[in-house]
């Protein structure tokens, strides 16, 4: 004979304790996985250069300065003009660790961002990213450390050629911004005016220490990225007769010379679907079956 259990309804009062209960238990935790944070270590900068001609800019022009609500940087060209300084050296500003470094391809291409840390004038440590964008080729890895005047890439005209040779340049405050400009005010509130900045922290006191860095702190989200290798670069070497290093472009092996002439190809960079109805019909016009 089969045996039934009646169940007895269970007050709501009890239902309210209980599900309050398991909530004031759980929150600490949930807290806990949001308020997490990475970090890591890095040098403290001892001084900050330009990023191109080390360390005082020599050959080179800002040819568009930064502007709030605008252009959010500089944009930094060989005083040769056009495509005269393609793959010309790079260089990190200061000492700190790479937080991005990938081709990022839409109007960005190959993108590096370096994070610093450096002393403020009243003594608490603070943080900037510096990002170098429009590169022909990118020099470092995400989680390398990086010294000041290091090669991290070299000056480039964007993804598929689409800009005369320059090197785009910019520094946040905010760390969380990454590649998503779009999400965080296009001002002083978030962007240093590049050489302002620079010229204000040249030289600063030597500390042969390490700082507690936070990492991770902006989320990549771009599906149409192309995942590339960077490409080893050796820095330039010093003259005899001067104390800063010639302007060296690095030899780019055949291999990567192939890709890129691929990647720049019209016809190999112009998908069917984007093409236009008069860009089909010509081609149509042009080989008849």
């Amino acid at each position: 004979m089969p045996r039934f259990v009646r169940r007895l309804p269970v007050p709501d009062s009890l239902l309210f304790i209980t599900g309050l209960f398991l909530a004031l238990m759980l929150a600490p935790c949930s807290a806990l996985a949001q308020s997490s944070q990475s970090y890591t270590t890095t040098r403290v900068a001892d001084g900050f250069d330009y990023p191109v001609g080390k360390p005082n800019g020599d050959g080179y022009y800002i040819f568009r300065g930064f502007s709030p609500n605008g252009h959010l940087g500089e944009d930094w060209n060989g005083n040769g003009g056009g495509d005269t300084d393609e793959g010309d050296p790079v260089y990190s500003i200061a000492h700190g660790i790479v937080v991005f470094s990938e081709d990022y391809a839409r109007g960005w291409g190959n993108v590096v961002i370096i994070r610093h840390a450096y002393r403020e004038n009243n003594g608490q440590i603070a943080f900037i990213d510096s990002l170098y964008g429009h590169l022909k080729m990118r020099a470092v890895r995400v989680g390398q450390q990086v010294q000041r005047g290091q090669v991290v890439g070299t000056i480039g005209c964007g993804p598929h050629r689409m800009y005369a040779a320059h090197l785009h340049f910019e520094l946040r405050k905010d760390l969380r911004v990454g590649m998503r400009r779009d999400l965080y005010p296009r001002n002083y509130q978030t962007y240093y005016t590049p050489r302002t900045f620079i010229d204000a922290k040249r030289n600063l006191r030597y500390e042969d220490r390490l700082v507690r860095t936070p990492i991770n702190t902006f989320l990549k989200s771009n599906p149409n990225r192309i995942e590339t290798e960077p490409i080893d670069l050796p820095n330039p070497p010093m003259t005899s007769t001067t104390s800063t290093p010639d302007t060296v472009r690095p030899v780019v092996p055949e291999s990567v010379e192939s890709v890129m002439d691929a990647e720049t190809n019209p016809a190999a960079v112009t998908p069917e679907k984007s093409k236009s109805f008069l860009e089909r019909l010509v081609e149509k016009m042009s080989h008849p079956k």
